[in-house]
């Protein structure tokens, strides 16, 4: 080293230089917010699913109902229009049955002081999501008790009333978090690209000087934003995919409520939402850039 020459020696960065990346990672963690929060929606929707499958009236026949007549009310109750398709929208529970698991889960045979089993008969009818509201529901009870041969309808009036107005709270706040979530996502992104670009913003001008055409100097920046959309929106995926696998493994019951469908579903829309809006933040960043005068630019 000769004498007066700099001790250390820093390494200048090239004109035009583009944080690879930093942008590829800033794209993904983003997309990867996104696709959890998108997840956390699929599986409270099929969990909604579940649990709206699972209530169902209870259709108690009277004592002296024939089996011929009990099969007629079986299919006169599948018929109609509220009630669920499936084989097991239509249960029939007998009272033996019922009798047998009221005695397993209290623990008290209620035969040996009776001296006979009162309980009836009964239907499980599972009815559609769309009738589960209060009105609908005292309606459908009041018409199938005047079917021939119906004791009594019941369901838990409360329960149902609960789920419905739980449901919504939960999906007015998850579509709110979800709306405000994309916004800051796509601002996020947009600002990411924006600085990227500044460093390149004299190769812009530079390209504009010798007498290059718009959209020949965007074309190469959006194809580049494309390719980076797309490898972010590979990468948040992959990572998305990993979280769930991770989860399911820790939680069993979880795969119970996922719906694979979906799930896929909204691993392309995380692809495709990294490839727009890249695209579309780098082509509002290369125009603008392209508008600006020299001492602008400075």
């Amino acid at each position: 080293m000769q004498k007066g020459e700099p001790r250390y020696k820093f390494r200048k960065k090239k004109l035009g230089s583009y944080p690879y990346l930093s942008v590829i990672l800033s794209i993904t963690l983003a997309l990867f917010v996104i696709g959890v929060f998108g997840a956390l929606v699929i599986y409270s929707k099929e969990l909604e699913r579940i649990v709206r499958q699972n209530v169902r009236i209870q259709v108690f026949l009277n004592t002296q109902t024939s089996d011929a007549h009990r099969s007629q009310l079986e299919k006169s109750l599948a018929s109609k229009v509220y009630v669920a398709e499936g084989k097991d929208a239509v249960v029939f529970i007998s009272k033996e049955v019922a009798a047998k698991q009221f005695i397993e889960e209290t623990g008290e045979n209620f035969k040996d002081f009776l001296g006979e089993n009162p309980l009836h008969d009964a239907y499980l009818v599972r009815i559609k999501e769309e009738f589960h509201d209060p009105v609908n529901l005292k309606k459908i009870k009041a018409e199938v008790e005047q079917i021939g041969g119906v004791f009594n309808v019941h369901y838990v009036e409360n329960v149902i009333d609960s789920i419905n107005q739980n449901i919504t709270k939960i999906g007015l706040v998850l579509a709110g978090l979800i709306a405000l979530l994309l916004v800051v996502v796509v601002l996020l992104i947009n600002n990411t690209l924006r600085l990227a670009l500044f460093s390149q913003r004299f190769l812009i001008r530079s390209m504009q000087l010798v007498g290059a055409r718009s959209w020949f100097i965007q074309l190469p920046f959006l194809y580049r934003a494309s390719l980076h959309g797309l490898l972010s929106g590979v990468l948040a995926a992959a990572l998305l995919v990993g979280l769930i696998h991770f989860a399911t493994t820790r939680v069993a019951d979880l795969a119970l409520i996922q719906n694979n469908q979906r799930l896929l579903a909204l691993l392309i829309l995380l692809v495709g939402l990294g490839v727009l809006v890249a695209v579309f933040s780098t082509y509002r960043a290369v125009s603008k850039y392209l508008k600006l005068s020299l001492d602008e630019l400075f």
